[in-house]
């Protein structure tokens, strides 16, 4: 295998094209991943642009929907026997797959995910929805996990945990606007407790009193994962951890902005403000320096097939991409996203002022 080197005028170009998908798609990442280690966060861009393509698969239509699918099944096919086409995304992917050891039971579990979501599946309980978010979401909690070359079954199952949490917040956040798609992610026995009939209201989506209350148990679910997590993190490689608190608690106000909007999803959409944004990333720097809880852990039984799938035995070659700088998230860095992400708030309400 030859050896990662961004030097290579191949790899910086096939990384840009990586980079581009994920800076129109993925803005949690794109901020996130500047606080990781390069090695990880150049690593992790290859996966996400991955997962890109397979999120964008599923906003076709049904059988243009399981074309795309089919086609990242072929994909993973040439991949696993080392034959890539001359592609940016596949050759890239060949490479952090021998590096890492990455099985691909993991990525197939994230198609299955969305060939669920192909075909518009609804979810009768939490369990069987959550075993929806470990596909989507855990595998890819999993996937970070071992970029960081962490592999224990425990701390599989915490960056599962977070996967699966950010998923349900992404399904909390969303409602409305999956329900007009003719999507609906909500636990239908939940739904019923509350006497909404769930066929009937995906026909005509409306907010009500008794929908906050189905929103707001989502929540609930997500906050408990996100505390499993953090324990998760603060055992991970020093370098790592910012990065990882700042997707933890970027995603999380997601639901604290559901919350103050009185957990109305479906006329807004709630949306984390550019100051907001750079506060949690200097506070993920703080959390990174506290010790986790001595709490006992038992991972969700949706995360066994993941965690399972990981073997026990680190990668040899442990030369990948490293860089001297263990992360890139330092003040001067945090200051010029400030500055940027108030910048592009700025515009956007200049635009939405003159759209009305």
């Amino acid at each position: 295998m030859v050896r990662w080197s961004e030097s290579n005028a191949q790899r910086r170009s096939d990384l840009a094209a990586c980079r581009a998908l994920l800076r129109t798609g993925s803005h949690t990442f794109h901020f996130a991943s500047h606080l990781l280690p390069r090695r990880v966060s150049t690593a992790a861009t290859v996966l996400y642009a991955f997962c890109r393509l397979a999120d964008d698969a599923i906003d076709c239509d049904g059988a243009a929907a399981e074309a795309h699918l089919q086609e990242l099944h072929a994909q993973l096919d040439r991949v696993y026997c080392g034959r890539p086409l001359a592609q940016p995304m596949e050759r890239l992917l060949t490479e952090v797959i021998e590096r890492y050891a990455i099985p691909r039971s993991l990525l197939a579990a994230l198609l299955e995910g969305f060939e669920w979501d192909a075909r518009g599946r609804q979810y009768a309980t939490a369990a069987a929805l959550n075993a929806y978010a470990a596909r989507v979401a855990g595998s890819v909690g999993a996937l970070m996990s071992l970029l960081m070359d962490v592999r224990t079954p425990e701390m599989l199952g915490r960056a599962c945990d977070l996967g699966i949490a950010m998923q349900l917040t992404n399904i909390a956040r969303d409602v409305g606007q999956d329900a007009r798609a003719g999507r609906l992610y909500l636990p239908l026995d939940w739904l019923q407790e509350v006497n909404i009939d769930a066929q009937r209201w995906l026909a005509q989506p409306v907010f009500t009193p008794a929908l906050a209350i189905v929103v707001e148990r989502l929540l609930c679910a997500a906050d408990s994962l996100y505390v499993y997590a953090a324990d998760g993190i603060a055992a991970l490689p020093p370098g790592c951890r910012p990065g990882i608190h700042a997707a933890r608690l970027l995603y999380a106000e997601i639901g604290h902005e559901l919350r103050r909007g009185g957990l109305d999803a479906v006329t807004h959409r709630a949306h984390v403000g550019a100051l907001r944004k750079a506060r949690l990333l200097c506070w993920a720097l703080r959390a990174a320096t506290r010790p986790a809880s001595q709490c006992s852990y038992v991972p969700l039984s949706e995360s066994r097939m993941l965690i399972d799938a990981v073997g026990p035995l680190p990668p040899a070659d442990a030369t990948f991409g490293r860089d001297a700088r263990e992360t890139q998230g330092n003040a001067e860095w945090l200051l010029e996203l400030f500055e940027r992400l108030q910048q592009r708030d700025q515009l956007a309400s200049l635009r939405n002022g003159s759209a009305h």
